[in-house]
């Protein structure tokens, strides 16, 4: 693959040598948290207000993250319940200066709407202005 995918970016990262285990491969971890920042973002802007992760449903690493990749993450929102946003989130590496694509992680994780004392709130129809 030389090319990102064409759909809607959710965020782009750089990862550094700290983020990395003693074999220079970026932790699992590090890039979990990412993934779960990177879902969360279409999630916060369908709930409209705060969400807070309840379920990791899937999490698979297909290829390991180098230092220095430029690491995309692609969130879509897969399915909407009353409180409930799952997400699937793709994620690719640039390497090589960009001439090489590499899919390294797919994921699909579950963000449910909280109000300010966290407790389960109705997600608001498409359009609709809420305060929380």
């Amino acid at each position: 693959m030389t090319q990102l995918p064409d759909k809607p970016l959710a965020l782009r990262v750089i990862p550094m040598p700290a983020d990395s285990n003693a074999n220079g491969d970026i932790f699992g971890g590090w890039i979990m948290s990412q993934v779960d920042l990177a879902g969360s973002i279409p999630a916060v802007r369908r709930a409209k207000g705060r969400i807070a992760t309840v379920a990791v449903n899937s999490f698979v690493f297909k290829q390991p993250v180098q230092i220095g990749d430029v690491v995309s993450f692609y969130a879509t929102i897969k399915r909407v319940g009353r409180t409930s946003i799952t997400v699937d989130v793709e994620v690719f590496s640039e390497r090589n200066r960009g001439t090489t694509v590499v899919r390294v992680t797919e994921a699909e994780l579950t963000y449910v709407a909280i109000t300010t004392d966290g407790k389960p709130r109705e997600l608001p129809a498409d359009g609709e202005t809420v305060l929380v």
